[in-house]
C-alpha cells in the first residue's frame, strides 16, 4: 500500500473514530428523556425515488427502523409507561422511543400490527374519527392520492388491537383533521388553531364560538373511541402538530392529559405535557434514521431575508396578487430557511406602526394580508415566517394620550416609542400581538429595532434603574408579548434586533438599553444590525471582523445564536449597496465563522439585490448542501 493511500485510511479511521465519539456524546443525553417517531401509512409499494404521498414508510424500511432500534439498544415504550414515568412512577429505560402512528389508516393493521406483536413492541395509534365513520360511497383527497372507507380501519380492527395489550389508542380529532377558511383570500388553514372566516359575513369566527367548536369535537371523539374500546383516550395527537392553549384546555377537559404535536424535537422531556415527535417521512433508510435521531442536537445554519409586506400591498387587488407572485417566486428560487415578514404597515418608512396587516382591537388595518402571505410563502416556497412587529413604536388612534418615552422623534432618528413602564401601553401593545397570533400561524416573532430605551428619554418609575435594570424591564416586556402570542401558538420562537454600538461598547447600554449576554439568554436567536453606516462607523473589513470577534467573546455558544444581518441599502444615502459589496461582506463573515446570516431590505419588485448575486449566500440549497 502506497503512502497516499496508507494516510487516506488513516484518516478515515480518524474520522471514523470521531463520529462514534460524537455518536456516544449524543447518545449520552437521550438517556433523560423520550425519543417519540411518527408515523403514516405503511406500503409494500412506496417508491424509492419518491412517491405521491411523501409521510409513507414502506414495510421493509419498517422492518430495518425496527432493527436498527435494538440493535443499538434502544427501547420501545408504551404510552402507560411515559404517564407513569410523569406521575412519578418508574422511570423511563434509557434510549426510550415511544413508536405513533398517524389518521387510522388500514395499513396499522395489515402491516405495522403483525410486526408489533412480532417484535414485542407496544404504540399509540391515533384515530380520526370522522374517517373511520365515512360512508362506503364516499372519497377524499389523501397522500397525493384518493381513499374511500376501506382505507381506514373498522372499529372491530381497533377492538381486536386494544385487547392485545401491544396498541394504545388515541384521539386525531374527530373531524379537524382538514384546512378551513382562514381569510378573505380562501387560504386553508388547520382547523384546530384557526379562526373560521364566513365569506359570506366577511367576519372571523368568535373566540367563544372556536372554543366550544374544539370541545365539542374532542368529546365526540374520546365518547367514541371509549364506546369502541371501553378505554377513554388520555392522549390527544394533533392533526399537523397545530395546537394552542385553547386546545389544550379542551383535550385535558376530556381526559386528554398528554398531547402530540410535531416539532422535531428530540429527545425531549417525558413531563412535558405536549411532546414534539420526529416525523418519518420520504420513506427514510435505518441509517438515515439513526443519523436524525442522534443529530438532534445539530443547529443548522439560518438563512433570513426580512421582507417589506408594504412591497406587496397594493390598493389594486390585481396588482397587489402580482407583487404576491413576484414575492414567491423569489423567494422559491432563492430558498432561504427563513422570511422574516412586516405585519404591520409603514408607509411613511419611520417604523411606527399606525396600521397592521391583520384584524386587531386598536389599530386600523390597511389590508387582511399578512396571514395570506405568510401562509403562501411557507407551503409554495417552504420556508418559515416569522412576524416582524415593533416593541413600543405605534401609535393609537383611540388613545392618543399614551405616554411616550420621548414625545415626537428627536433629531438624529430615534423613533416615537411608547413608554412600556405603562399598564395601558403594555396591554394595548400586548392586544395586538395577540391579535396576530389569532389569525395568523407564524413560525416566530422578531421584535424590531425600535427596542431601546436612552438615559436621555422620560422614563418615569423606570428613572432609577441602572442600565443593566433597564436591559432586563425591556425584556421582561418582550417575553411579556410572547406568552401573548404563546397562548394562541405555543411553538413560536422569538428574535430581537441589537444594534452593534452595545457590542462594541458595552458602556453604551445606558443609550440603548440593550445587552448582547443579556439577549443571548432570552431570545432563540439575536440579530445583530451588521450596518455600520447606523452608527456612522466606516464600512471595511476591520469593522465586520471587530463585531464577530466580540460576539464571538460574549460567550462560548454565541455564534451559535447569533445571525447578522446585513443592510443591502445605504441608509445615509437612500442608495443600493453593490452588488459585488454585499456578496464580499458575506464571505468575510462566513470566513470569520459566522453561521447564521440575513440580509434586509429585499426589493423584490426590482431584483434588488439581484437574484443570481445573492442566492449563493443566502440559499440553504446551495450552502450548507442539505443532508440526504
Amino acid at each position: 500500500m502506497g503512502r497516499v493511500a496508507m494516510r487516506l485510511v488513516l484518516l478515515a479511521l480518524l474520522l471514523l473514530v470521531m463520529a462514534q465519539l460524537a455518536c456516544a456524546n449524543e447518545f449520552v443525553s437521550e438517556r433523560s428523556g423520550v425519543i417519540v417517531l411518527a408515523y403514516h401509512d405503511v406500503r409494500d409499494d412506496v417508491g424509492l425515488q419518491g412517491d405521491r404521498d411523501p409521510d409513507a414508510t414502506s414495510t421493509d424500511h419498517l422492518i430495518a427502523h425496527f432493527d436498527w432500534l435494538k440493535a443499538n439498544g434502544y427501547h420501545v415504550v408504551s404510552l402507560d409507561q411515559v404517564i407513569k414515568a410523569q406521575q412519578g412512577g418508574a422511570p423511563l429505560p434509557p434510549h426510550a422511543v415511544l413508536l405513533t402512528f398517524d389518521d387510522g389508516l388500514e395499513s396499522f393493521y395489515t402491516r405495522v400490527y403483525p410486526l408489533l406483536r412480532a417484535y414485542g413492541y407496544p404504540a399509540l395509534a391515533a384515530l380520526e374519527g370522522s374517517w373511520i365513520d365515512m360512508a362506503s360511497n364516499r372519497k377524499m383527497p389523501y397522500g397525493g392520492g384518493t381513499c374511500m372507507r376501506e382505507c381506514f380501519l373498522t372499529w372491530d380492527q381497533v377492538r381486536e388491537m386494544q385487547g392485545s395489550g401491544l396498541v394504545e389508542f388515541a384521539s386525531h380529532t374527530w373531524d379537524l383533521h382538514e384546512g378551513i377558511s382562514a381569510n378573505p383570500q380562501g387560504n386553508q388553514l388547520p382547523a384546530v388553531v384557526t379562526l373560521w372566516y364566513d365569506p359570506r359575513t366577511a367576519s372571523y369566527e368568535s373566540e367563544t364560538a372556536y372554543a366550544a367548536r374544539l370541545r365539542n369535537d374532542l368529546r365526540e371523539s374520546a365518547d367514541e373511541i371509549q364506546r369502541a374500546t371501553g378505554h377513554r383516550p388520555r392522549a390527544i395527537v394533533w392533526p399537523y402538530g397545530a395546537y394552542n392553549q385553547i386546545a389544550l384546555q379542551a383535550a385535558t377537559s376530556e381526559g386528554m392529559s398528554i398531547s402530540f404535536s410535531l416539532d422535531d424535537a428530540i429527545p425531549v422531556s417525558p413531563d412535558d405535557h405536549t411532546l414534539p415527535r420526529l416525523l418519518v417521512s420520504g420513506n427514510i433508510s435505518a441509517n438515515r434514521l439513526g443519523w436524525l435521531i442522534r443529530h438532534h442536537s445539530r443547529i443548522d445554519p439560518i438563512r433570513a431575508v426580512q421582507v417589506d409586506l408594504d412591497y406587496v400591498y397594493d390598493p389594486d387587488p390585481a396588482q397587489q396578487e402580482r407583487n404576491l407572485s413576484h414575492l414567491l417566486d423569489r423567494i422559491r428560487r432563492m430558498h432561504p430557511s427563513q422570511v422574516w415578514l412586516q405585519a404591520y404597515a409603514d408607509p411613511k418608512g419611520d417604523g411606527v406602526a399606525e396600521a397592521v396587516y391583520f384584524p386587531n382591537r386598536h389599530l386600523p388595518m390597511r389590508a387582511d394580508l399578512f396571514s395570506r402571505v405568510a401562509w403562501q410563502l411557507r407551503t409554495r416556497a417552504q420556508v418559515r415566517v416569522y412576524a416582524w412587529m415593533p416593541v413600543l413604536a405605534f401609535h393609537f388612534p383611540d388613545a392618543p394620550n399614551l405616554p411616550s418615552l420621548g414625545g415626537e422623534p428627536k433629531p438624529g432618528g430615534d423613533h416615537y416609542r411608547l413608554a412600556p413602564w405603562d399598564p395601558r401601553v403594555r396591554q394595548w401593545i400586548g392586544d395586538v400581538y395577540e391579535d396576530l397570533a389569532m389569525h395568523a400561524d407564524e413560525a416566530g416573532l422578531l421584535f424590531s429595532d425600535d427596542a431601546y430605551i436612552r438615559d436621555t428619554d422620560q422614563l418615569g418609575p423606570w428613572s432609577n434603574k441602572t442600565p443593566a435594570q433597564r436591559t432586563t424591564a425591556l425584556i421582561d416586556f418582550t417575553n411579556e408579548l410572547t406568552a401573548r402570542v404563546r397562548r394562541w401558538r405555543p411553538q413560536v420562537k422569538t428574535v430581537r434586533n441589537i444594534y452593534t454600538r452595545p457590542i462594541m461598547d458595552p458602556k453604551s447600554e445606558a443609550w440603548f438599553a440593550q445587552s448582547l449576554p443579556a439577549f443571548l439568554a432570552s431570545y432563540d436567536v439575536t440579530a445583530v444590525m451588521a450596518m455600520p453606516q447606523l452608527d456612522k462607523q466606516a464600512d471595511n473589513d476591520s469593522w465586520y471582523r471587530t463585531l464577530v470577534a466580540r460576539v464571538a467573546a460574549a460567550d462560548p455558544h454565541a455564534l451559535d445564536h447569533t445571525l447578522f444581518e446585513l443592510a443591502t441599502r445605504d441608509w445615509r444615502t437612500g442608495q443600493a449597496i453593490s452588488d459585488e459589496d454585499v456578496d464580499a461582506r458575506f464571505r468575510l463573515l462566513q470566513i470569520e465563522g459566522v453561521r447564521h446570516l440575513g440580509y434586509y431590505p429585499d426589493d423584490f419588485i426590482r431584483n434588488q439585490p439581484q437574484l443570481e448575486a445573492i442566492r449563493p449566500a443566502i440559499s440553504i440549497a446551495d450552502y450548507p448542501y442539505p443532508e440526504r
